[in-house]
């Protein structure tokens, strides 16, 4: 899945230590950089790493 855009809540296979599934999308490029809707945190990961832990993408 590489249709991914500024602004998207993406969910994710695996959940995050503090329960949520849902991130936010706030950099695209060669990384993404995504905001944990749970608790806020926030985490800059490859593009390739990022393609394999969606599991639906929702735009806002």
């Amino acid at each position: 899945m590489d249709n991914i855009e500024l602004g998207d809540i993406i969910t994710v296979k695996k959940k995050h230590p503090c329960g949520s599934a849902e991130w936010e999308v706030l950099r695209v490029g060669a990384d993404i950089r995504l905001k944990c809707l749970g608790c806020g945190h926030m985490l800059l990961l490859p593009r390739s790493k990022v393609s394999t832990m969606i599991r639906k993408v929702r735009r806002p």
